[in-house]
């Protein structure tokens, strides 16, 4: 399915020629090394190729956004991953940055601005129902006719920024129905993955936070749950495995239902 080029220039390249892209694409370290993860990457990049969008990457500049260090506790460590990429988007010029991870998001678009780093961030859910509002993006909507999704609210997106409305528009037009969980939106739970939990094993307790979301999910009966976060994704891939429901249901971001209906 993803056998087709995908054109992914950098921002060095853009500079190499004088021209600025319409955003900066922040693929974030999942999006860059895990390899679920990198299917989402592909996923977005493949609307991004189709909606003609000018998109640059940073490529071997872009580093950690310093999150998983500020959420551990390891303030230093945070504001000197942060000054790094300030002074390098800063030296670019970069106005507007689009992520497939809310972690990123949330930090680039809120933490950054009072170390110097101002720029105008957005979540790529957010992106892909702009580029559909302004008929760039022009979505079929056969693939999942008839079937069944939920959304898992990623906690950065959707309580820290209010961002619950773009993903389920984006979802409207894969023509499936879409079925809320009993605890969505403002009131959604954690995946697990969130402050750094998702590279420490569970402190002692009855059941882990993945399968306890993956259980609110399955309640739903859904053929798809879909997420927009990588982590989120991990964890209810995870929690489906734990479940035994890997046969019947699939956990897919929202780039790659919008992807596979195009």
């Amino acid at each position: 399915m993803m056998s087709e080029q995908l054109k992914v220039p950098t921002m060095a390249e853009y500079m190499a020629e004088g021209k600025q892209p319409e955003i900066l694409f922040w693929v974030g370290s999942a999006g860059s090394y895990d390899d679920r993860a990198k299917k989402i990457t592909k996923a977005f990049v493949k609307l991004l190729n189709n909606a003609n969008v000018d998109f640059a990457v940073l490529g071997a500049e872009e580093s950690n956004t310093g999150d998983v260090a500020k959420r551990a506790g390891n303030e230093f460590l945070f504001q000197m991953q942060a000054f790094m990429n300030i002074e390098v988007l800063n030296a670019y010029e970069v106005k507007r940055i689009v992520t497939c991870d809310p972690h990123s998001f949330n930090c680039i678009k809120n933490e950054y601005p009072s170390l110097g780093g101002v720029y105008d961030v957005i979540h790529h859910t957010q992106y892909i129902k702009e580029l559909i509002d302004a008929g760039r993006l022009s979505v079929k909507g056969d693939t999942y006719k008839g079937k069944r999704i939920t959304f898992h609210d990623p906690c950065y997106s959707g309580r820290a920024n209010s961002e619950f409305d773009a993903p389920r528009n984006v979802l409207q037009n894969s023509n499936a129905t879409l079925v809320e969980m009993k605890k969505s939106k403002n009131f959604a739970m954690c995946c697990g993955a969130g402050g750094a939990q998702m590279f420490k094993d569970a402190e002692p307790g009855d059941k882990e936070v993945n399968v306890l979301r993956t259980e609110q999910a399955l309640e739903t009966t859904p053929d798809i749950i879909a997420t927009g976060c990588p982590y989120c994704n991990t964890m209810m891939t995870d929690g489906i495995k734990a479940k035994e429901k890997e046969e019947s249901v699939t956990v897919l971001d929202v780039a790659e239902v919008i992807a596979n209906s195009l």
